[in-house]
């Protein structure tokens, strides 16, 4: 089942994280030739730590934060949902950065690349 969350889509799929979300992201809503800021903190008031192209996919869920819970967000309205997704931040790991980014840009990638182009913890200095 695939839902639409603020703007992003999320999935509820058997990989789900902890939070259940999916397990790999797809870069969504960024216009072409533009990127998605990645940052130290869940605030875009953060220091930006790098960018992340328009067309990412394979982007790896290590979890967000804000937002309602996926019981709640099933019982708002569409304008409700609409405010509560511009909250949410998620954690990802994308080639060998680990930051935030803002999960309305975020959506399921069902289908992630065969290869990965990120490390499989976390890379060198970054904060968890």
């Amino acid at each position: 089942m695939v839902v639409v969350f603020g703007w992003a889509l999320l999935g509820v799929c058997a990989g789900a994280t902890a939070d259940g979300g999916p397990d790999y992201y797809a870069v969504t809503g960024v216009a072409a030739g533009s990127v998605l800021n990645l940052r130290e903190e869940a605030s875009a008031r953060s220091t930006k730590i790098g960018e992340i192209p328009h067309d990412a996919r394979g982007l790896r869920n290590l979890g967000c934060t804000g937002g309602p819970s996926f019981a709640d967000w099933l019982k708002m309205s569409e304008a409700e949902r609409k405010r509560a997704g511009r909250d949410r931040w998620c954690k990802v790991g994308y080639r060998n950065l680990v930051g935030w980014a803002a999960g309305r840009y975020l959506m399921e990638d069902g289908n992630p690349p065969a290869r990965v182009d990120h490390p499989a913890g976390p890379a060198a200095g970054a904060e968890q």
